[in-house]
Formats: structure tokens, C-alpha cells, sequence
């Protein structure tokens, strides 16, 4: 005879190792095997105990399935017991022999012991499959009203199961359900609203009904919140927690988007708000459901503001969970009260230097959506601060953060330019690209800053010459090679600035300590050789210096640094033509980059400082940017990677376009035009009017396309300027903003049809919670024809941190006569919840 579960676990647990493991099961294992053939009636119940503990070991127990079976058609309670047990844990519903015991449920649900229909109804509860759900849903549906309150809790538990199996039995408890809440029992109750919960989940249509009974439901919860101590209900000194937090669950199911439900739930939510102590577990508990189910509804704005009140007290707890909630309920719900937060501001922003990782990335989050052009100042000053000291894994997304706030809400070009220089001094390594290129483009079109921020960069990578990251370097070795000569020559120095005497020999032998420097990167050391080209003219007496200085790079390992030397070298002999190439580039016409990018389907990888200024230098490019994380990464390379080597004259910039034809037939070679300078001023009158730009951002017409294995094809890329075009630009525009989704139009015209626009449509997510199932529709009059091409993407990251596009193009029959006008319909899941929205776009830019 095999021995007793005790002393089975005994020797298991003596067990040294997993091979004296295996024997002991291996004998136990065939000992139940012969005590199954043998049909043994008296130790069957302690068998199968056996064979669960045998089955949470890992081992095979297929062979005793069966007498589970067995157990469960016996007629006593204890036998019952074992075999319902075994039944949850060896069996599950993919099983066909499950099909088994359905009739044994089925007599057992109607079984005059309560406690052996509360077996069955625990069994079912667990392991129900759509086949017994369905068979056994009458049996359910009498238990739901049995006089039995022991009977009824379970019951309504097991319909919770059935209802997910069978979506289609809802109706059949749907008023069912609605009666428990008149049961006085808790445990009643708590099942009661639990199955309304799923019900509501299930069948929407079931809120509706639903909401009449919001009166009692806050009946309940003020009963609870009134009533005297009870022993049997108390936890912590709490009434029934968890009938109270299912009750404000249900509320906020009820209450969404419905004024009048509530309205009759405000005056229960500001006592259980106010009247609940949050000293203890349970009560904050209690709390948060609160805040959530006030947040979800129709509330009042003082409701509002006591509801983020309580979530700043859970930000000065000293638990990590209770301010990790509090910030995600905050990140939420800042675009629906922002008043209300900022109270919290100091806070908040005292969360970004917490110990804890987690807690500092969701305050970080909630910063970011707290900034405005009010606390710009204050808000940037605290996180520079702690930019000094923030851990090595935690500064790439603060410092790009900090950079996108200052983008976007700089009060001035000056303290835009200060704050962004101290980010590239503090975390340089760790400043995207688009915004030291958005950066020198801002710089480009402040002339009132020009002295002062060669000024400011000069100490900067003197300061830093040994530890300067990419950003820092590339920034200031363009901006010194620019405007060098107002180093020297000096300028009227702004409030609180104080002056710097420099002079020729230091800016070039400052230079030449970054050409020195080991270890540096290739492409800061091509930045610094054309600075040092184009320091030639700004400082004549330092030009033999400089040539010397190219000369040593002729033989450089690096390709383009080689090319360069060699190039600018040969310029030298020419000095009217080097004094033309080099002379100061004009500023870049921030609108028309903005639109080139836009048409290029990098709208929102297109720096925000790029914008046409107006006193506020930082707003938003085209009132879509918003994605501060985004990466020019997605864009085409000739529209995000290579305009900073176009802006620091690159030699892989893109082609000029197209000249005339009898231009382009005679390709030249640049050693050989530069034997004879004659025909430079024969092949082109605009080189002679107009100065040529070494940095790519000049507005000089372009010369005539050279092959692209031509150096002077690719040199003269990087000195022309965008080629004018007959195609209009339309500026973008905003066509949808709810619950933190937006939608932007950009438009484009194909070549020679002006009747057709190609609209990119930009999807973006800035609220906290993830948008899923996103999709777009479109109409149009009968007079147009529309085409959608299939979207990017129907998933929407939170907070910014993605977008999906999709491209529409459409054609006006009656272009000229009646404007374009659209239709949209909008769909996506927020959450957990199912959004719908319809809008009629009639803002389109003139001319379309």
C-alpha cells in the first residue's frame, strides 16, 4: 500500500537530490497506479490528494485523471471536496474528458447542501469551458436568486465566467444582476457590482440601463461610509475596502460622459473624498479609485481640484508606490485640470531627483506636459540644475526633455540660446542631432546675437576643449569659422555679459588644439578644417598659418579630411575666388525649410526653432510638432542626415539641381578650372553677382549639375543654395486635437498637376495612456476624388514618443472654382475606452 500524503512530502523534502526526487515519485507514482487498477473505494480521496501534490511537482499524473471523476459522483461531502479540487487542478478546459462531469455539475447545482452546490459552483467558476457555460447557464441563472446569500455570492462569481465564455449570455444575467444590490449581505453585494462591472464590459449598451440604478449604488457606499464599526467588514478601520472600491469602479463606469448620472454621484464622491482617512492602506486605497472615478466622470471643477489635491498628498508620502500612482493619475489627467497641477509644481519637479528610477521618468513625463510660457524659466532652471548630477542612464531623456521645453517655450532668442548652450556643455553626448542643427539655424537668423554668441562659444570650447562632445563642437567650430572676425574686432555686449579679448592667433591656435586633440571624431575634424578654410579671409594675416594647418591633413587617413585639405589647399592660389566662396552665408529661410521638410514626410522631425519669429522664437514649427522625441531618423537621408553636412559644407551634400542644358553638357573638373579661373566667370554671371556659400545655406542660384564623380559636383552642392520652384508651398495645418491625439495635414503638389494635392496626414499621441486601433476615414463632394493609402501604423505611443502617417491624395474637378473640403471620421481605442469622433476640415490653405 502506498504511503500517506505526509509522509510522502516528508520524503520528498529529504530528497538531496533531483535523481533521489525522481525514484520517490517513480515508486509513488506506480503505488497509485495499482491502487487505481485495484478500484480502491477506501483511500481513493487520499490517492488523488496525492496525485496533486505529485502534479504541482511538475510530474506527469495524467493516469489517476479519472478518479477525480469518481471522487466528484460520490455521494459524501468530503469525497466531493477532494474531487472538485482535483478537478480545478488536474484538469482544465481544453480537455475533453472535461465533458465528463457536466451531468455531476449539473446534480450537484441542484443538490439541497449548500455547500456542496457552493463545490460545484467554485469548480465551474474555474474551469467552465463555452460548452458547459451554455449547458449550465439555466441552473445559474435560478441560483442567482436563491434565498441563500452563501449560494447567491457564488453564483454570481461562477456568471462572471460563464459571461466571458459566452459573451452572448449576458442578457440572461444582465437584471439579475441589478437586483443583488438590494441584498444587505457584503459579500452579495461585492459579487453583485463585480458582475455589473463585467456585464457593462461586455455589452455597452448595458450602461444605459444601468445608470438608474446610480442612486442606490451611492446609497451603498454612503452606508458604508457613515455606518459604525463592524469586526466582521473592518480592515484597518475601514468599512469593506473592497465593496467600497468596486461601488466607485462602477460609478466611473456609469458616470462617463453622462452629466445628469454625474451629478446625482458628485455629492457621495466629495464625502467619500473628504470623510476617508489616508493614514492607512486601505483608506488611500479607497482614495485612488476616488480621484480615478472623478477624474472619469462629468465632474465639477472644485470635485477636480480636491481630486488632485488628494493626488499631491500621495506625492509627499514617503511610499514610492503611493507617489508612483499619483503621477500617473497626474500625467493623465494635467490636459483636463492644468491649473489644478501646477499647485502641485514643486512637487513634482522634486520627484525628478527621487532615488527611485521609475518615479523619476513619470515625473519627468509630467513636467514636460506642465511647462507653459509662464514657468519656462523656473521649471528649465530646476532641471539644469539637476542635469549636473542626474545618473549617466537617466540623462539622455532629461536631456532631451529640457531641450524640447526649451524649443518650444524659449521667451527670447538669447535665453534660448543660453539655456541650449549649457545642455550641450552639461550633457553634449547626449543631445540629439536635429537640435544642435535647429540650434545653428536659430543662430543664423539672430543677427543681434551674433557677437555675442561667438563670445559665448569661444568660452565654451576653450572651457571644454578636452571633454566637449559633438554637439558642442560642431556647433562652435561652425559658428567660430562664420563669425570668428567678431571675436576679435568685438561687438556691443549685452546685459550682464562680460568682455572677452581675443585675438587672431588664439582663434586659430584654439583650433588647432581641437585638430590635436585625441581621439577626435572624424566628422568634427572635417567641421573644424572649413572653419579653419573660411578663418583664411576673416583673417588675413593668418592665412599662411592656416594653409600650413590643411597642408598636414593632405595625407589623412579619413577620406573626406584628405579631400578637404586638398580642395581648400588648391583654393588658396586663388584669392578673388576664395574671398567669393568664403564670404558670410546669408540666413536660411526658416519658412521654406519648414515647408521642404513638411513635403518630405519629416514634419515632425523638423526642428521647432526653424519657425518664422515673431518674438517667440520656439513655438511650435507648424502648430504640429508636438513630438519632441521624434528622430530625424525616419525621414529620407536627403532630408534629415545629410543637411548638417550641407550646412557644414559637406562633400557627400546632395546634387545642385538641374541647370541648362548647355550647362550640364560640360562638366568640370575642379583642379582644372582652378588652373584657369577665366571660365568661371564665362559659365556662370551669377557667381560674379552673387557670392558663392562654402556651408550650403546661401540663396545664390544654383550652377549647372556636375556628375556625381565629379569634386566640384559635390563641392559646389554644398555652396548653392535650394534651387527656386514653380510648385506653391502650403503651410500645414491642425485638423484634430482631442483627448491628447493629433492629427496634421501637409500638402504637396505633384509636378504639373494642379488639380491633384497629396496630403500626409501625422498621427501623434501626447496623452499618457496608449491609443490602439487607430484609423482614419475620409470623404469629399461628389465633384473630387479621394484615395487613402494604407497607414504606417494603428498603434499611437503616449506622450509623444511615436507617430503613424498615412498619405490621402486628392483630386478637385472643379479646381480653382470651389475649394477643397473633407470629412473625417476618427476611430480609436484610449485605454480601455472606445472613441468615435467626426470632423469637417474646411481650413484648407488657399490654392489647393
Amino acid at each position: 500500500m502506498s504511503v500517506r500524503l505526509r509522509e510522502l512530502i516528508r520524503s520528498v523534502r529529504q530528497c538531496k537530490t533531483a535523481a533521489e526526487e525522481r525514484n520517490v515519485i517513480a515508486k509513488e507514482s506506480a503505488a497509485l497506479r495499482n491502487a487505481f487498477q485495484d478500484q480502491d473505494i477506501t483511500y481513493r480521496h487520499r490517492n488523488v490528494a496525492k496525485l496533486m501534490y505529485i502534479h504541482m511537482l511538475g510530474y506527469p499524473t495524467h493516469f489517476g485523471q479519472m478518479e477525480t471523476l469518481k471522487l466528484i459522483a460520490a455521494s459524501g461531502f468530503a469525497e466531493k471536496r477532494m474531487g472538485y479540487l482535483g478537478l480545478m487542478i488536474l484538469l482544465d478546459e481544453r480537455q475533453e474528458v472535461l465533458m465528463l462531469v457536466t451531468n455531476s455539475l449539473k446534480n450537484d447545482l441542484n443538490a439541497r447542501n449548500q455547500y456542496i452546490v457552493g463545490l460545484a459552483l467554485c469548480a465551474l467558476g474555474n474551469i467552465c469551458s463555452a460548452e458547459m457555460a451554455r449547458d449550465l447557464t439555466p441552473e445559474l441563472e435560478r441560483l442567482l436568486q436563491s434565498s441563500n446569500s452563501y449560494i447567491r455570492k457564488k453564483a454570481a462569481l461562477c456568471c462572471i465566467r460563464v459571461i466571458q465564455k459566452v459573451p452572448e449570455s449576458v442578457e440572461a444575467f444582465q437584471d439579475a444582476a441589478a437586483k443583488l444590490l438590494a441584498d444587505r449581505h457584503h459579500g452579495v453585494l461585492l459579487t453583485g457590482v463585480t458582475l455589473m462591472l463585467e456585464v457593462c464590459a461586455v455589452e455597452p449598451a448595458a450602461v444605459e440601463a444601468y445608470r438608474r440604478h446610480v442612486p442606490s449604488l451611492c446609497k451603498v457606499l454612503r452606508s458604508l461610509l457613515m455606518s459604525g464599526f463592524a469586526p466582521e467588514h473592518d480592515v484597518s478601520g475601514i468599512t469593506d475596502p473592497f465593496l467600497q472600491i468596486q461601488v466607485l469602479r462602477l460609478l466611473r463606469v456609469l458616470g462617463a460622459g453622462n452629466a445628469s448620472a454625474s451629478d446625482a454621484m458628485s455629492d457621495i464622491l466629495a464625502q467619500v473624498a473628504t470623510n476617508t482617512e489616508g493614514t492607512r492602506n486601505a483608506g488611500n486605497a479607497i482614495l485612488y479609485e476616488c480621484v480615478q472615478t472623478i477624474m472619469g466622470i462629468e465632474s465639477s471643477g472644485g470635485l477636480r481640484v480636491l481630486a488632485i489635491n488628494i493626488l499631491g498628498r500621495f506625492l509627499a508620502n514617503k511610499d514610492n508606490n503611493m507617489r508612483y500612482v499619483a503621477l500617473n493619475i497626474l500625467a493623465r489627467v494635467v490636459s483636463v485640470d492644468l491649473q489644478a497641477v501646477q499647485r502641485h509644481r514643486s512637487t513634482v519637479v522634486d520627484c525628478v531627483k527621487d532615488a527611485d528610477v521609475s518615479i523619476r521618468r513619470r515625473a519627468l513625463d509630467l513636467v514636460y506636459a506642465l511647462v507653459n510660457e509662464g514657468n519656462i524659466t523656473a521649471l528649465t532652471k530646476e532641471l539644469l540644475d539637476y542635469l549636473k548630477v542626474a545618473d549617466a542612464e537617466f540623462k539622455p531623456d532629461l536631456t532631451a526633455k529640457i531641450a524640447a521645453l526649451v524649443q518650444r517655450y524659449a521667451p527670447d532668442k538669447r535665453w534660448h540660446f543660453d539655456s541650449l548652450l549649457q545642455v550641450m556643455t552639461q550633457a553634449g553626448g547626449n543631445v540629439k542631432e536635429e537640435v544642435w542643427r535647429a540650434f545653428i539655424v536659430l543662430l543664423t537668423n539672430a543677427p543681434e546675437l551674433h557677437a555675442y554668441a561667438a563670445r559665448s562659444l569661444f568660452r565654451a570650447l576653450r572651457d571644454n576643449l578636452a571633454h566637449a562632445e559633438l554637439s558642442l563642437l560642431a556647433t562652435a567650430t561652425w559658428y567660430i569659422g562664420e563669425y570668428g572676425e567678431l571675436l576679435v574686432r568685438g561687438g556691443p555686449l549685452l546685459d550682464k555679459e562680460e568682455p572677452l579679448s581675443v585675438s587672431a592667433a588664439e582663434v586659430v591656435g584654439l583650433l588647432e588644439s581641437l585638430l590635436n586633440r585625441p581621439g577626435l571624431q572624424p566628422q568634427c575634424r572635417n567641421y573644424t578644417l572649413t572653419a579653419l578654410m573660411k578663418l583664411s579671409t576673416r583673417f588675413p594675416d593668418q592665412a599662411n598659418r592656416i594653409k600650413a594647418l590643411l597642408a598636414q591633413h593632405k595625407g589623412s587617413a579619413q577620406l573626406e579630411s584628405q579631400a578637404r585639405a586638398v580642395e581648400y589647399g588648391q583654393i588658396f592660389q586663388y584669392g578673388e575666388l576664395r574671398t567669393q566662396l568664403l564670404e558670410h552665408m546669408p540666413p536660411l529661410d526658416a519658412a521654406a525649410y519648414a515647408r521642404s521638410a513638411a513635403a518630405a514626410g519629416t514634419l515632425n522631425s523638423a526642428p521647432a526653432a526653424l519657425a518664422p519669429t515673431n518674438g517667440n522664437v520656439v513655438k511650435d514649427l507648424l502648430s504640429l510638432d508636438d513630438d519632441d522625441d521624434a528622430t530625424p531618423g525616419t525621414a529620407p537621408a536627403s532630408a534629415g542626415n545629410a543637411f548638417m553636412d550641407d550646412l557644414l559644407g559637406g562633400l557627400d551634400a546632395p546634387a545642385a539641381p538641374p541647370g541648362p542644358p548647355a550647362a550640364a553638357a560640360a562638366p568640370l573638373d575642379l583642379l582644372s578650372l582652378l588652373d584657369d579661373p577665366a571660365p568661371v566667370a564665362s559659365t556662370s554671371g551669377a557667381a560674379s553677382q552673387q557670392p558663392l556659400d562654402l556651408f550650403g545655406l546661401g540663396s545664390a542660384p544654383a550652377p549647372a549639375a556636375a556628375p556625381a564623380s565629379d569634386p566640384l559636383a559635390n563641392l559646389s552642392a554644398s555652396f548653392g543654395a535650394p534651387a527656386a520652384t514653380s510648385v506653391p508651398a502650403f503651410a500645414p495645418i491642425n485638423v484634430f486635437n482631442k483627448d491628447g491625439v493629433r492629427i496634421g495635414f501637409a500638402f504637396s503638389k505633384p509636378p504639373g498637376q494642379p488639380a491633384t494635392t497629396d496630403i500626409t496626414a501625422t498621427y501623434t499621441n501626447f496623452g499618457a495612456a496608449p491609443v490602439t486601433g487607430f484609423s482614419l476615414q475620409a470623404a469629399v463632394p461628389k465633384f473630387m476624388q479621394l484615395k487613402l493609402d494604407p497607414a504606417s501604423g494603428s498603434t499611437l505611443a503616449p506622450m509623444g514618443a511615436g507617430n503613424a502617417t498615412q498619405q490621402l491624395h486628392v483630386t478637385n474637378s472643379m479646381h480653382g472654382q470651389k475649394p477643397l473640403v473633407m470629412r473625417l471620421r476618427i476611430a480609436y481605442t484610449l485605454g480601455t475606452e472606445a472613441k468615435l469622433e467626426q470632423v469637417e476640415v474646411k481650413n484648407f490653405p488657399a490654392g489647393l
